[in-house]
């Protein structure tokens, strides 16, 4: 096990430079003047340029030169500066004011994911060929079909305007009140991946030898079910949910510009609208650790689910 994690975490460290490097190459590297790429469409001073040259070491030129800078960026963010914007703040502390907000909302994406989506798909599992399996096929597959560029607006008139349910916006500081209209949102496309995931492994299992072999031995369904299939059809579901926890703490951009949520999301919008590289780059580096972790403890799960992978 010790030797498994330790090479997964080998496999994070390439992973980590690799995706830092293809970022820091698209934002710097394909422009013709760096200086202008690093501000954007706004123009340039002369005081302005010798500033931006000294601090981001753009007198050495060539490939050469953009390795330097790229090695230069990665020792900071080893050392955990992540630098400052073109607005002047320090990125740490724009992600330090809007990690909470972000954690909040997709915990609460996350919640509705594992309560409704895995619960109903365990049901329909169960009930294959049902009312209830073929009423939650349908209405999966409503959710998927609509993407959430469309959902969020929607929801946010009916559930916010036409019928205010919730707020129809979270603002600077929103409460979990505000933020559960729009964790909804962020966790549908997830509950239905979950349900249609959890329904399918259930009835698979259901079918299997071992729970023909424990019917045999007389063992009860609520056993059987509680204990054996839900433990094995749990594997595959897990790791869309480690995976999902990942793309919910980045994935959120929609969601968080509609209903104007202070997010890591809406920052990282922000980040790519005004072409701000340093702070697109800071941010989508800290998203790939949080992506990387996320499938370093689905992996370590895997391991509590199926003890036979502790020895591969």
């Amino acid at each position: 096990m010790l030797r498994f994690i330790l090479r997964r975490l080998l496999q994070m460290v390439l992973a980590f430079f690799g995706t830092t490097l293809i970022v820091y190459a698209l934002m710097f590297a394909g422009q013709g003047d760096p200086i202008q790429a690093l501000a954007g469409e706004r123009p340039v001073t002369a005081a302005q340029r010798a500033y931006l040259t000294e601090k981001y070491h753009l007198d050495a030129t060539g490939i050469g030169g953009f390795f330097y800078r790229y090695f230069n960026y990665l020792g900071g963010l080893l050392r955990g500066d992540l630098g400052q914007s073109l607005t002047g703040r320090q990125i740490g502390d724009i992600l330090a004011a809007a990690w909470p907000v972000t954690v909040k909302l997709a915990l609460i994406a996350m919640a509705v994911t594992i309560l409704v989506g895995v619960t109903a798909g365990v049901i329909a599992g169960i009930r294959r060929a049902g009312v209830f399996d073929h009423a939650t096929l349908v209405l999966t597959l409503l959710v998927l079909g609509i993407p959430t560029i469309v959902l969020a607006p929607l929801a946010q008139y009916f559930l916010g305007v036409r019928w205010p349910i919730f707020p129809p916006t979270a603002g600077a500081q929103p409460s979990l009140w505000a933020l559960l209209l729009p964790g909804i949102v962020l966790g549908s496309l997830s509950l239905a991946t979950a349900l249609r995931l959890t329904r399918t492994s259930v009835s698979e299992n259901l079918r299997a030898d071992y729970v023909r072999t424990a019917r045999a031995k007389g063992l009860v369904r609520r056993r059987i079910v509680g204990v054996h299939v839900l433990r094995n059809s749990l594997i595959p579901v897990v790791t869309f949910l480690g995976v999902e926890l990942g793309n919910l703490m980045s994935g959120a951009i929609i969601t968080e510009g509609v209903f104007n949520i202070p997010g890591v999301g809406f920052n990282l919008f922000r980040g790519i609208r005004t072409e701000d590289g340093p702070l697109v780059v800071g941010i989508v580096s800290v998203l790939v650790v949080v992506y990387l972790l996320s499938n370093l403890v689905v992996d370590v799960l895997y391991a509590v689910l199926d003890p036979r992978i502790r020895y591969e």
